[in-house]
């Protein structure tokens, strides 16, 4: 008898060879309500404003959602003093990523990242069976040279995360400025600005106004960090109309949901909200980085709404990540990254900063 499964379908080639993207773990066996400082959400959840808007929609949940986004393309783009026709939204700005990537690259192709970008930009160009070039980051930060020598005849985008994730470093408006104009002009830079809100380092810009009058720059933003709307999923990018226009030629006809588009409305306009999220980030990130760096770890500079610490091995790493889970604590293992002796913390609320510094105050005495 021939065996069924002798004819199988099979994945395209490089395919099977994609490790899947893992999130923070959000759960702990035998305890109901553990801290999750593993995703970098927001502690204090979304806004007032967020809230009543999501609500309001509830008995209209039956009606499909306008395809693309209208009043929340007036919306982000009156925010931002943006073009409402150059605009794409999509299901968190993974989505973005993905349609850049389905739009532009084909087999043989290349993205350019640093060594410790954002995971997602190397998933979705694989699946489309192109290749990913990294770049050294040997100070832990992007470096604009290093990102440049990579680029060849086949390269098609280059990703920036600033602020970056999972380290927490930023590149000046003048490295990025530097970047671009280094760049051949079929070359798309892709500059990834989740954490945007949170940063207020002298040097650091959004690249909005740079890809204005530029053929060639996207820039993405998100709605799951400061504006804590994670679990609705929406993101956007700001490109020129003609790039819009392609992607927006295969993107999923009702990608953002009915709720997602009225909450994101209102979390744009709560201005009260958003200052005490960056407010408790900006009081609580110096901080934890002070009290764990007196317990004899290294916690990297970071301008987002989390720390990286580093251990002394990997081994001691993955200790205190079991140790902060035995008293309810959920925290990031980077080592999908290259930082197995790394553990990322997303700032929490003062009662959670606190039991952080607790459990980690005993870990370091033992």
């Amino acid at each position: 008898m021939t065996d069924p499964r002798a004819n199988a379908p099979t994945p395209k080639p490089g395919i099977m060879d994609i490790a899947p993207y893992v999130g923070g773990k959000g759960a702990l066996d035998g305890i109901a309500e553990p801290m999750k400082l593993s995703s970098n959400e927001n502690p204090l959840g979304a806004g007032p404003k967020a809230r009543e808007a999501f609500s309001s929609v509830l008995d209209k949940i039956h009606i499909y959602p306008d395809g693309r986004a209208d009043k929340l393309r007036a919306a982000v783009a009156a925010k931002h003093g943006l073009e409402e026709d150059r605009l794409l939204f999509g299901n968190g700005s993974d989505e973005v990523f993905a349609l850049l990537n389905q739009t532009y690259l084909t087999a043989g192709d290349n993205i350019v990242a640093s060594e410790y970008g954002f995971l997602a930009y190397r998933i979705s160009a694989m699946g489309c069976e192109a290749q990913v070039k990294l770049a050294a980051e040997p100070e832990y930060r992007t470096e604009i040279d290093g990102l440049l020598a990579q680029v060849d005849e086949r390269t098609k985008i280059v990703y920036v995360s600033n602020p970056s994730n999972p380290i927490g470093s930023y590149n000046t408006a003048e490295e990025i400025r530097r970047l671009h104009a280094a760049l051949p002009s079929n070359v798309i830079l892709v500059v990834d600005e989740a954490y945007a809100e949170y940063v207020v380092e002298p040097g650091y810009e959004s690249a909005f106004e740079l890809a204005r009058t530029a053929s060639n720059i996207v820039v993405t933003r998100t709605f799951s960090k400061i504006h804590g709307l994670g679990g609705l999923r929406i993101g956007f990018g700001y490109c020129p109309a003609a790039m819009m226009d392609a992607m927006d030629r295969i993107r999923l006809p009702f990608n953002v949901s009915v709720p997602g588009i009225a909450a994101a409305i209102a979390a744009l306009n709560d201005d009260e909200h958003q200052q005490a999220s960056r407010d408790l980030v900006l009081e609580w990130r110096p901080r934890l980085t002070q009290i764990i760096k007196g317990f004899g770890y290294e916690v990297f500079p970071s301008v987002g709404n989390f720390i990286l610490v580093r251990f002394n091995s990997v081994e001691q790493a993955g200790a205190a990540n079991a140790w902060l889970n035995s008293k309810g604590i959920i925290v990031r293992g980077v080592g999908g990254y290259g930082l197995p002796d790394c553990l990322r913390i997303t700032i929490g609320t003062a009662d959670q900063n606190r039991a952080v510094v607790d459990a980690l105050s005993e870990f370091a005495a033992q």
